[in-house]
């Protein structure tokens, strides 16, 4: 097997439901193809998943002298991270609970 490097982001805030419609959408592509589709996408998860690909990019680069031209996305995957409880007032001294979700983006590169 063909030797991997990757990067995490911790504590994303954004639903992790959210960030796995964009994950999905590069998983097993080149990572300029993936760069690409990343940049353009409208989705607000797009751009951390972006940064944390260049991030795997550049380890990849700097930390094991892989050829950039060779790489390709093996895995990424959205993991559930904190979900803060917030509540909202409502009507006759009533409350709603809501959540603020934040994920965890694991992205995993390796040559060919």
């Amino acid at each position: 097997m063909a030797a991997s490097v990757q990067a995490v982001a911790k504590g994303v805030r954004l639903s992790p439901q959210k960030a796995r419609l964009v994950v999905d959408q590069i998983r097993g592509k080149q990572v300029q193809e993936a760069v690409e589709i990343l940049q353009y996408m409208p989705q607000k998860g797009a751009t951390p998943v972006l940064k944390v690909l260049e991030s795997a990019i550049a380890n990849a680069e700097n930390n094991e002298s892989m050829d950039i031209d060779e790489l390709r996305v093996a895995e990424i995957w959205v993991g559930d991270a904190l979900t803060a409880t917030r509540t909202r007032p409502r009507a006759r001294g009533r409350a709603d609970r809501f959540f603020k979700r934040s994920c965890h983006i694991t992205v995993r590169v390796s040559e060919g």
